[in-house]
């Protein structure tokens, strides 16, 4: 930690001899939660949970006329997670994103580096910023301008343990590579299109053979599963309108013998809102994300992957659904009626979601169960103390059905509400724009 405080003072220290501008923030965002039931339904004898989490961050960004340089250096913990004696973080300090841009003319770029990678409403591809760690891509993009209302970015990833002199089998539980391309449009000032094709490789263990005991030998290979879709946006007055659908196809991985699954799955969202009031919006949407029947076939996937999206903004906030769970399980239909109350530094928000599974749900006796899942109610409330200073607190409360035990385990009948309370810090220490030297 100490040797990176020391080369970003460096770079503030030499910055007027070759920058544009410099800029350096910072972003402090401790969390209080009480827990019971998030994520999944609490047993009888779970008691709540509760901690503060913090993330604490240090950005640079250093700007010129051909080129940025963009870096985040942050640290995720718990409080208490280490002795008050410790003369280090449990989790340590690392680069959230470090990436550099180069403009080659007004229409193409690169940018290159960690980085976060988000579009649209961030279903596929997201920040995940509610996540006190977040997520960011070691990836190659080239952002391309084809027309004035128009962008284009094809990404690049490819993903190892380290430096090797030979290959070696991928033992992080991610992508091995992919390859993706972007594209939006506004067709006018009220109406825009994003198209996105996402090519994404997995590991996973081929067998090739057995050996003299006769246990399987396995090599890894990679499994590429395919993504493509696009999301429609209006917007006019007081009314707003998206609509998205996203078809995969391809392969994934699977733990039968065969190694990988084919995979045929769909999503399909609309919403609305209208502003009845300049302070009160109302709202009405729907999601529908393909699942697998608990009958069904098993050498096929039929579940759709959001992969990696700001899953946590969607299908509720208590995490029930895509937030590291309900992959490969049987999909889900959300449909929820947003309320939103703005007035000056005030927001409030109260969303109703009721869930069902897409898929067939099989009691124990192997009967078909009711596709309800239970109603989940999210409430919260953010206000601006000052600037770059905000405080946010929400409540959660999930009533769930025997559905919903067969596939999460734990008892509908206990109390399942999860409540939190945040600040944010965000200062600007420093901002300025200097000359470039001629020559």
């Amino acid at each position: 930690m100490k040797k990176i405080l020391i080369t970003l003072i460096l770079i503030i220290g030499t910055a007027h001899l070759s920058a544009q501008e410099l800029t350096v923030s910072a972003q402090l965002k401790p969390r209080f939660e009480a827990r019971h039931g998030f994520g999944t339904l609490a047993s009888p004898d779970d008691e709540a949970a509760l901690f503060v989490s913090q993330r604490t961050r240090l950005s640079v960004d250093f700007t010129t006329e051909k080129y940025e340089v963009y870096m985040d250096i942050q640290n995720v913990g718990v409080w208490g997670d280490v002795s008050t004696l410790s003369k280090s973080d449990k989790n340590g300090t690392s680069f959230h994103q470090a990436y550099g841009v180069y403009h080659f003319s007004s229409k193409f770029a690169i940018k290159l580096g960690r980085q976060e990678i988000a579009y649209d409403d961030q279903r596929i591809f997201g920040a995940v910023d509610w996540a006190q760690q977040a997520r960011s891509h070691d990836a190659l993009l080239f952002k391309i301008k084809p027309g004035e209302k128009s962008k284009l970015d094809i990404g690049f990833a490819l993903n190892a343990n380290g430096e090797t002199n030979f290959k070696e089998d991928y033992a992080i539980n991610q992508y091995k590579s992919l390859q993706y391309a972007w594209f939006h449009t506004n067709f006018t000032e009220n109406t825009g299109l994003s198209l996105l094709f996402l090519n994404n490789g997995m590991p996973y263990n081929k067998v090739t053979g057995t050996d003299p005991g006769g246990a399987p030998v396995t090599e890894q290979k990679t499994t590429y599963s395919q993504t493509i879709g696009g999301r429609f946006t209006y917007k006019r007055n007081r009314f707003n309108f998206n609509a998205a659908t996203y078809f995969q196809g391809g392969e994934t991985p699977w733990s039968g013998s065969t190694g990988t699954q084919d995979l045929s799955a769909y999503y399909v969202a609309a919403d609305a809102s209208y502003k009845v009031l300049d302070v009160l919006k109302l709202g009405a949407g729907f999601e529908l994300l393909s699942g697998n029947d608990q009958d069904g076939d098993i050498t096929k996937n039929n579940a759709f992957n959001p992969f990696y999206g700001t899953n946590h903004k969607f299908n509720g906030w208590m995490d029930y659904f895509y937030v590291g769970n309900h992959a490969n399980n049987v999909g889900l239909v959300d449909i929820f009626t947003p309320i939103v109350y703005s007035k000056d530094k005030l927001q409030l928000r109260l969303i109703p979601h009721f869930f069902s599974a897409n898929g067939t749900i099989l009691e124990p006796g192997f009967q078909k169960a009711d596709s309800y899942l239970g109603t989940e109610i999210d409430f919260d409330v953010k206000y601006e103390l000052v600037k770059n200073v905000n405080i946010f607190a929400g409540y959660s409360h999930m009533f769930a059905t025997e559905s919903m035990e067969i596939i999460k385990g734990g008892s509908k009948d206990e109390t399942n509400n999860w409540g939190w309370v945040m600040i944010t810090f965000k200062p600007t220490f420093f901002k300025k724009k200097f000359d470039e030297p001629k020559g």
